[in-house]
């Protein structure tokens, strides 16, 4: 049976330590929008209190979590133990996007390692935390981060992963609009 809390415990906090990936839902207020999951890898991720995470959040295909953020704030988290013993744990909350150049990126973005293709930083202040079982998680062995992101932003330098933001990141698969189609 699920177990709720209203923010992280240092035990949390130290699962949350130990995982190599995790995951983002966000969605729109639409009934026929569509709900978004995203995996985020590498080191990104940084807990700033217990009720307050953020994640540095590199270019993708897409750009669902900043337009839904930008709609209604609804992000969710999610966490699953694939090694060492079964968790899963969820964090609710209410998201707000970070961009380049702003005075609360400049506070943040030294928390992070540098990474090519940044985009911007994504902040959830949490209002619940949840944990269950987990126990039909299968067992995966963690390797290593891939690289491909990262090359390919390297290889796309500043001026092209700005085309490319252009071409790909300015609105929802919804057509709702991101933070970065509205950035001065």
């Amino acid at each position: 049976m699920g177990k709720q809390f209203d923010s992280m415990l240092p035990q949390h906090e130290q699962f949350i330590a130990r995982q190599h990936i995790f995951f983002v839902g966000s969605a729109p207020l639409s009934e026929e929008g569509n709900v978004n999951l995203s995996p985020k890898g590498h080191d990104c991720l940084r807990i700033l209190s217990p009720n307050r995470v953020a994640y540095l959040d590199m270019t993708g295909s897409g750009n669902e979590t900043s337009a839904h953020v930008m709609e209604n704030g609804r992000v969710t988290i999610m966490f699953c133990a694939f090694e060492g013993q079964p968790l899963i744990m969820r964090l609710y909350g209410k998201g707000t996007v970070i961009m380049p150049g702003t005075e609360q990126w400049e506070a943040l973005y030294p928390l992070f390692s540098p990474l090519p293709g940044a985009r911007q930083i994504v902040a959830i202040d949490i209002h619940k935390v949840q944990t269950s079982c987990g126990f039909a998680v299968p067992f995966m062995d963690y390797t290593g981060d891939r690289d491909t992101l990262k090359r390919w932003a390297e290889q796309k330098e500043p001026e092209g992963l700005e085309a490319y933001w252009q071409e790909k990141n300015m609105r929802s698969i919804d057509g709702l609009p991101t933070h970065l189609s509205v950035r001065s």
